[in-house]
């Protein structure tokens, strides 16, 4: 069932159903990669909210979370600067960091991120993303955690926005062409 966001047009992409699996897996194999270390998720809003979220609720073991906050979007379009809009509030020196998006297309915002993180002096970084567009992924920092590799359009929902609306809607949408 298509939906009306703003001025846009999006049809059903990835299902809430198959978001809630994909995390479940992925917070085993978290799970299963820190050894008994207790890992600080930092989630990068506004997107993340719903991922990190739900991503905790399956994490069996003990963990940390806090949150930064990074813009880099105008609209539908991707700025190619970002900006931190709020820092670091937990001291990660020599821990294990699993960083969480809710996407990552150009790559920009993480190179952000891992220019804030290594000031910090982290034992790791991880990055986790619910989704990737490959095609539109340009820088050489690996992934660890991807959730699902997508085409290079515009979606919205669970946590992404359309101009700020959106972000509430359970499942992704992809815009209509």
């Amino acid at each position: 069932m298509e939906i009306k966001v703003l001025d846009k047009t999006f049809v059903p992409f990835i299902s809430e159903e198959r978001i809630q699996t994909r995390l479940k897996e992925i917070a085993q194999q978290i799970q299963k990669d820190m050894n008994d270390e207790v890992p600080v998720f930092i989630g990068v809003l506004n997107g993340s909210f719903m991922v990190i979220s739900d991503l905790v609720k399956h994490y069996k073991g003990a963990c940390e979370m806090s949150f930064v906050k990074m813009a880099s979007y105008i609209g539908t379009q991707s700025t190619n600067q970002v900006n931190q809009l709020l820092g670091l509030d937990i001291d990660v020196t020599d821990r294990t960091v699993v960083i969480i998006e809710d996407i990552v297309d150009t790559g920009n915002t993480l190179v952000a991120l891992k220019k804030l993180f290594d000031q910090h002096r982290p034992k790791e970084v991880k990055i986790c993303t619910l989704c990737l567009k490959p095609e539109a992924y340009t820088k050489d920092i690996p992934l660890d955690y991807v959730a699902f590799e997508i085409e290079n359009k515009f979606i919205v929902g669970y946590g992404m926005d359309y101009d700020k609306h959106g972000r509430n809607l359970p499942e992704i949408y992809q815009i209509k062409e």
